[in-house]
């Protein structure tokens, strides 16, 4: 008897699949780019008083010393640049964050770096009578520089690396001592407590062009730090164990992490003041867009959260037109329902 064989169906074509893929994100990608420049051009235009975009960019590409002009130039200018880097500097932290200590719902604050810089801007201002920004931004760098370690050295304390959940827990202890001190030291001293509320709305408005030179080299170093970390940290969403069996070094990978989050963080926390909910909520966006790789995650992230940023500079400049409503405050209109939607659907919020 004879037997005849079936051919076997063929193999999908994974590599064309994974092109495809690829093409997508790439597409993806470039597509908020260019909503990103939009929102750039809509910052510079959009305010108080409105100015065309032809208007915008002729004063940009040929400054003449008029009204439009100057308010351009030395008001709108450094606040739509604030933004964007403040911005890419939140959602790459966030997103290392999250991929860190495989917490979802993790934020740039959970290390103690907001009530770290927090705490150092109290002092500048109560103690040496520091009000500009520009004055106290390097007191802000060098608190959250200082609470990130105190973090880590009780996470670490008694192991030669930090495990996530002891890194979140010695960070919401830190958090809480030094923001009682922040406040202790704000309730007691009328004049620290002026010059500290407005900071600590946090917001794009009243910052000039210094603080943004002053907080870019740090913002830059701690983006390509973040970017050279993608692939330990595809690795460490695996677990520890399949981490170390990948040759990933979890604690210089962790010491990495912090240091690249606490250079983001803190130096976004010392330009604009602790802007919330912008680091939680954009790494979960991109990861929806892109899937959990984090070599495509942080750079939608870096792209997404300055849109979301001047966003809500610009909302917050409209609603309470000839006022304006800080950026921290509609980021956490927005941002709260998110956190309330990622608790409740766990299938969305899970890494």
């Amino acid at each position: 008897m004879n037997v005849i064989e079936r051919p076997r169906p063929a193999a999908p074509p994974a590599p064309v699949r994974r092109a495809g893929r690829t093409g997508a994100r790439v597409t993806g990608l470039a597509a908020a780019v260019a909503v990103l420049a939009f929102v750039t051009m809509a910052s510079l235009a959009v305010g108080a008083k409105p100015i065309p975009l032809g208007t915008v960019v002729h004063e940009l590409f040929h400054y003449d010393g008029s009204g439009d002009g100057v308010i351009i130039r030395t008001l709108r200018v450094p606040r739509t640049l604030l933004g964007l880097t403040v911005g890419a500097g939140l959602g790459l932290a966030g997103a290392v964050m999250q991929a860190l200590t495989r917490n979802p719902l993790a934020d740039p604050g959970l290390l103690g770096v907001n009530a770290g810089a927090s705490a150092a801007v109290v002092v500048a201002i109560g103690a040496l009578g520091l009000h500009s920004p520009a004055a106290y931004v390097w007191f802000a760098l060098a608190g959250a520089a200082i609470a990130a370690v105190a973090v880590y050295l009780l996470g670490a304390r008694g192991r030669s690396t930090a495990a996530p959940v002891r890194l979140a827990l010695a960070g919401a202890a830190v958090s809480a001592v030094l923001i009682a001190l922040v406040w202790g030291l704000a309730l007691t001293n009328p004049v620290t407590f002026d010059g500290y509320r407005f900071w600590s709305v946090g917001g794009l408005a009243g910052r000039n062009l210094a603080v943004v030179w002053q907080t870019g080299p740090f913002l830059l170093a701690g983006a390509v730090l973040a970017l050279g970390l993608a692939r330990p940290l595809n690795a460490i969403a695996l677990g520890d164990e399949a981490g170390r069996a990948l040759g990933v070094h979890l604690g210089r990978t962790r010491v990495l992490g912090i240091g690249a989050t606490t250079l983001l963080c803190g130096a976004a926390t010392a330009a604009a003041g602790p802007i919330g909910f912008v680091g939680l909520t954009v790494p979960h966006v991109a990861r929806a867009l892109t899937g959990p790789d984090q070599r495509w995650v942080l750079p939608y992230s870096m792209v997404l959260a300055p849109i979301l940023l001047l966003a809500a500079d610009i909302v917050g400049r409209v609603v309470a037109r000839p006022g304006e409503i800080e950026a921290g405050i509609v980021t956490a209109f927005v941002g709260a329902p998110v956190l309330v939607l990622l608790a409740r659907r766990r299938r969305l919020a899970a890494l």
